[in-house]
């Protein structure tokens, strides 16, 4: 039974880089490598390589690890390159000789440019940029899609504000992350519920709010919050007789000047519950706690629910008109719509909203799935490829260019980051820089040092927050 620990980094790889280290060409001595995300219907929001780097990278290699790896690589068939991690540990004390470059996180670029840049800085180590690939790229694929949808969500929220509101100052709170539970793992929801909090202050997922402080100087500063919510239990542990009673003691224990708080409502029927129990027998209720309730519907097709919802309420407890024109709900009482929220969906729900005469600060919504388990590599084509080598003191441009698609042709080169004179991003070769300080890329981590070091308050005023 093999006793290695998840940490180890020499396994934190994919199997064919073993073998890697005897395929380059003689005389190789440094190898530069790029991750970009191909393609997209979002711009990329860059994210989570801080967070890779203090968990990951900031620990040396020890000689346990390297014990370890032999044992499981060697009886899984493959070569290990012994001599070289254990050279690693006597000359670098284990740190990685490696230069990472990356644009600043919260940075928005186009997709197709290069948002990270690695090269080996030992040219005994020119195998080690493309062996770290596999933890390096998934370090930056997951959390930068899902703050790269996260801010598509937040353009579109942000416009129908604009277009039906008074003002967009409650933005930050309109899309709430309820992503825990259908998320693959812990670390998949601290690194992509903190993604979103790149973009937005509402989440239920606690994990980030330990995540925030652990890598992103939070330190005790509140990143996001939520309210008191209820789930289906515990409406439907009183009975289907004594729904009124549930949600009489929501009113109860949450309600209060200022407060707001969460009831699902369609445990059985979401219009009885709306005509005749909030909006009849608890009606004096409502409007007299102080606070707001906000309705979640939970079932149905999103459109249509939450259309309803909206003019049912409205016969309910009456509506005034804003400044733009649309009808607005009494503060004391909201929807949240959290089924079936995505990047697509979304623009439907809202477009309904609107052509009925609903301003759109009437609704929050929530996001489960389709924030943070919905997405892969392939969203936005995220990859990493070597651009350039040096063999023997002589760089040369290397890329992979296959007849068979070429939107898989790859970049040439070492690369730099620009902004030209129409403010446009681009990607051009680094020699091609006018001056070394044009280049959006920065240097991140170098031989085993963390060196720019951003908080997540920091990260979302580059983001636009």
């Amino acid at each position: 039974m093999y006793t290695s620990n998840l940490n180890n980094l020499i396994l934190n790889s994919d199997s064919y880089k073993t073998s890697h280290w005897v395929q380059y060409p003689s005389g190789s001595e440094y190898l530069s490598s790029y991750i970009e995300a191909r393609k997209g219907d979002y711009d990329v929001v860059f994210f989570g390589l801080q967070a890779f780097i203090k968990e990951y990278l900031s620990t040396p290699i020890t000689y346990q690890d390297i014990d370890e790896a032999e044992k499981v690589i060697k009886a899984h068939g493959l070569t290990f390159n012994r001599a070289g991690w254990e050279h690693l540990i006597e000359k670098h004390n284990g740190y990685l000789p490696l230069r990472i470059q990356a644009i600043p996180e919260g940075s928005i670029a186009p997709a197709s440019n290069v948002v990270c840049q690695v090269i080996n800085t030992d040219p005994e180590f020119y195998w080690l940029p493309s062996y770290i690939e596999t933890a390096l790229l998934r370090a930056i694929w997951y959390p930068s899609t899902v703050a790269s949808v996260s801010r598509y969500c937040k353009e579109i929220i942000r416009q129908a504000l604009e277009k039906s509101a008074n003002n967009t100052e409650s933005l930050p709170f309109r899309l709430h992350d309820f992503g825990a539970r259908g998320a693959s793992s812990q670390e998949t929801v601290a690194l992509g519920s903190l993604a979103h909090l790149v973009n937005f202050a509402g989440t239920d997922s606690m994990t980030a709010l330990i995540a925030a402080s652990r890598w992103y100087q939070m330190g005790n500063d509140m990143p996001a919050f939520s309210i008191p919510a209820a789930e289906h239990s515990t409406m439907t542990a009183w009975g289907r007789d004594d729904e009124k009673a549930a949600f009489h003691n929501m009113i109860k224990q949450f309600g209060g000047e200022d407060k707001a708080f969460s009831v699902v409502s369609d445990s059985y029927d979401l219009w009885n519950a709306i005509d005749n129990i909030w909006g009849d027998a608890l009606k004096d209720e409502v409007e007299n706690m102080g606070g707001t309730l906000v309705i979640r519907p939970d079932s149905g097709e999103p459109t249509k629910v939450v259309r309803e919802a909206l003019e049912r309420l409205a016969v309910k407890f009456g509506t005034t008109v804003n400044s733009k024109g649309y009808k607005v709900l009494p503060d004391y009482v909201r929807i949240i719509q959290g089924d079936g929220i995505s990047s697509q969906s979304l623009s439907k729900i809202i477009d309904v909203i609107i052509k009925a005469g609903f301003s759109i600060e009437n609704v929050t919504f929530g996001m489960g799935g389709g924030l943070l388990q919905q997405v892969n590599r392939d969203t936005m084509s995220w990859a990493m490829k070597s651009s350039a080598i040096c063999i023997d003191g002589t760089w040369k441009d290397i890329y992979k260019d296959p007849i068979t698609s070429r939107s898989k042709r790859s970049k040439k080169g070492r690369l730099a980051l620009v902004q030209d004179g129409n403010g446009q991003i681009k990607t051009i070769k680094e020699q091609a820089l006018g001056r070394p300080s044009d280049n959006l890329l920065r240097d991140v981590y170098v031989d085993g040092q963390l060196l720019i070091e951003d908080s997540l308050t920091i990260i979302r005023e580059r983001a636009g927050w």
